[in-house]
């Protein structure tokens, strides 16, 4: 059965930083990209960042470069997204999930519904 389950989220102060983990079973990142995407109340869910496990390449939302990064531990079948420098506004649900690989990653990795596989989700707030 695959899994994902995310972790690391909580309540910080703006400024604040948090790890967040996504530890995956059922399956290997191999031919996987993981992507992270977030949901606030009222609003459609963003791509926040993607890594490949093919080749290692990273993808950001223009809203968190800068301040976020994505990383990944194969061996581990875990990624993680490291924030730092937070705002109010990156106030959500944040979940991880899985998608094939592909050339196209760079244009494809914000489309959620391309994802097969979504973890249950974390939440993080920021305080002002």
């Amino acid at each position: 059965e695959v899994q994902l389950v995310e972790s690391g989220g909580g309540l910080v102060q703006a400024g604040g930083s948090l790890r967040l983990s996504c530890a995956a079973s059922g399956f290997t990142f191999d031919g996987y990209a993981i992507g992270w995407f977030r949901q606030a109340p009222g609003k459609e869910r963003e791509g926040v960042s993607c890594i490949s496990s093919s080749d290692g390449s990273t993808y950001y939302a223009d809203s968190v470069k800068g301040r976020f990064t994505i990383s990944s531990y194969n061996a581990k079948n875990a990624v993680y997204l490291q924030m730092n420098s937070l705002k109010p506004e990156d106030t959500a649900v944040y979940y991880c999930a899985a998608r094939p690989s592909t050339g196209l990653l760079f244009r494809l990795w914000v489309f959620w519904r391309e994802y097969a596989y979504w973890g249950q989700g974390t939440q993080v707030t920021v305080s002002s």
